[in-house]
């Protein structure tokens, strides 16, 4: 293994790459916003959903890998194999769509549930920058090791899930927290976190409908696990036995450094 990249992780980039050029190569365009379907989870799934979620079973035939797979999309698609390949073929499909830069692919493999993620590959499809992890082989970024940062008050910056249906605990952190952003894009903003560049991640909606996936979280939340941050829900709950399933949807707090996951209970951030 070469800069945390195993055989499994080296189909991943491919199939990410694969999916990177079908999406910028479709005849549709992206910013379009034709609803093609409706997703295994119930909500609408654009054009550039579909071409990005047909590029990676394509990919996958051609990898000769038995993998099932996992797609907020098309549900689970049973191929044969002893791991589940979770995806979210663009997360971030509405920035996609609108023609802001805020989308990636998201790939992560493993078993049963995120405690059984053993790789994930996150590809920013705006700036081509490649995010991976091994479980216990650290966290990469185009070949560079990624780590958390040290929390420090005096510059701190949290990425909030924020809108209508965001829960008042989400509402009052932003009140009180000294700089934040919104993407609109769950891998990014978790993984800005496992990159340093921002403290903590939260998102928790008012309806448990509302809240997030696997398919959103699952790679990044193994990446930021490997660069030395963690993520619980927004009430403190383990995330490691949510299941690889769509029939399930979590809140989450996601932050880099520990001694701020634990200040964030018992100084009342959240």
């Amino acid at each position: 293994m070469a800069g945390g990249r195993s055989r499994e992780l080296e189909v991943l980039f491919r199939v990410a790459q694969a999916v990177h050029t079908a999406v910028r190569q479709a005849s549709t365009s992206p910013h379009r916003a034709d609803v093609v379907a409706m997703g295994a989870d119930g909500s609408p799934t654009e054009e550039v959903d579909r071409v990005a979620e047909a590029q990676v079973l394509a990919t996958l035939e051609e990898e000769h890998v038995d993998w099932d797979v996992l797609s907020e999309e098309a549900g689970l698609v049973r191929r044969g194999g002893g791991k589940l390949l979770v995806i979210d073929p663009i997360d971030g499909s509405h920035n996609a769509i609108r023609g802001l830069p805020f989308a990636t692919v998201s790939l992560a493999l493993g078993r049963e549930d995120l405690a059984g993620i053993e790789a994930g590959v996150v590809r920013d499809l705006a700036r081509g920058t490649t995010y991976w992890a091994s479980r216990g082989e650290g966290a990469f970024r185009d070949g560079h090791r990624l780590r958390t940062k040290v929390w420090d008050a005096r510059s701190e910056l949290f990425f909030l899930n924020l809108g209508r249906h965001a829960t008042s605990r989400v509402v009052g952190l932003a009140a009180r927290a000294r700089r934040v952003r919104s993407l609109g894009c769950a891998s990014l903003e978790m993984l800005a976190v496992a990159e340093g560049a921002a403290d903590a991640y939260v998102f928790e909606n008012d309806t448990p409908s509302r809240n997030l996936r696997v398919t959103d979280i699952a790679a990044a939340y193994r990446i930021l696990v490997e660069a030395g941050g963690n993520a619980t829900d927004a009430s403190g709950g383990t995330l490691d036995r949510f299941p690889l399933a769509l029939g399930e949807r979590t809140s989450v707090f996601a932050w880099g450094d520990p001694k701020f996951g634990e200040r964030a209970r018992t100084e009342g951030y959240l």
